[in-house]
């Protein structure tokens, strides 16, 4: 299920990003970049659409991910 992040408290949000940039690891090329730079890129692509927060209920975890990876279903919002 999609989350708005629009809705959700400012520091709750920071602290989503936070944890997903800490866990994913990502490679960013030859210029390391910081926390801050990492966490306002995730921001960025949440405020553009291009990743959405996801709640799993068989996890019982919020994850970010790539709008395009959403199955069908997960992308419908009432």
């Amino acid at each position: 299920m999609i989350i708005p992040w629009q809705e959700l408290a400012p520091e709750t949000l920071q602290n989503l990003i936070e944890s997903f940039v800490l866990r994913e690891g990502t490679d960013y090329g030859e210029q390391e970049r910081t926390l801050d730079e990492k966490v306002a890129n995730v921001r960025q692509q949440l405020v553009q659409g291009e990743v959405v927060l996801v709640w799993s209920e068989l996890h019982e975890t919020v994850n970010i991910m790539p709008r395009n990876q959403l199955s069908r279903g997960e992308r419908y919002q009432p």
